[in-house]
């Protein structure tokens, strides 16, 4: 079982934390991840790209000058793809780029990719971070205290003065995973993903968030 140190926004050391081993020491699986980052990149398409066939142009319905004599190639149409404004061959058309990954392969990609950034010494746990109001200038300060500038900021609850205060920040980008309670019914809300966890230089997580992913992936 993995052991990490725990730091405040100062950047000093207030404690420690023990990590899962079926999370954090998995065996990487670099054909899951890959699998995973391309099904994000495929569902985040809006898959609106369209073109005219040759069918679909306007015009072109007489052939343009008759057939030998004239010395030129023949032609039969002035909408012929050969042609300035003519359809295009193989036209894009709208559709829908998405597809499903099976719920195993996405807990193994998710499960690699964390333990890829312990093991590579990219992961910063934070004990909180908290902010009177939006201040930009404090969280820069904050993540160069914990050599995070270019980061992943996972918090574990919807904190709008934290998500504010990164939004302007190049290079950092902030996702949640919280416990929702709905009728008597436990669930999480996580917007992570195994493509922004490898694209940021550092994975910072709050304690509590360390926790509650340990809860969702156990």
């Amino acid at each position: 079982m993995a052991n990490v140190k725990v730091y405040n926004m100062s950047g000093s050391e207030v404690g420690s934390i023990d990590l899962k081993d079926e999370i954090f020491a998995v065996e990487v699986s670099e054909h899951a991840m890959h699998q995973a980052v391309v099904q994000y990149l495929a569902n985040k398409r809006q898959g609106t790209q369209s073109a005219l066939t040759r069918a679909e142009v306007r015009g072109g319905g007489r052939k343009p000058w008759r057939q030998k004599g004239t010395g030129r190639a023949r032609q039969g149409s002035i909408r012929s793809p050969q042609w300035t404004g003519g359809g295009v061959v193989f036209a894009p058309k709208p559709r829908d780029y998405s597809f499903k990954l099976n719920k195993k392969v996405k807990q193994l990609a998710m499960k690699s990719a964390l333990t890829t950034k312990l093991n590579e010494g990219k992961f910063v746990v934070v004990d909180a971070l908290r902010f009177d109001e939006p201040k930009t200038k404090e969280m820069a300060a904050a993540l160069k205290n914990l050599s995070a500038e270019n980061s992943l900021v996972v918090l574990d609850d919807i904190n709008k003065n934290a998500t504010l205060s990164a939004r302007n920040l190049a290079g950092v980008k902030t996702a949640i995973v919280r416990k929702v309670e709905n009728e008597g019914k436990v669930t999480y809300a996580n917007t992570i993903n195994v493509y922004d966890i490898i694209k940021y230089d550092t994975l910072v997580m709050t304690q509590a968030a360390v926790e509650l992913i340990e809860e969702v992936y156990a």
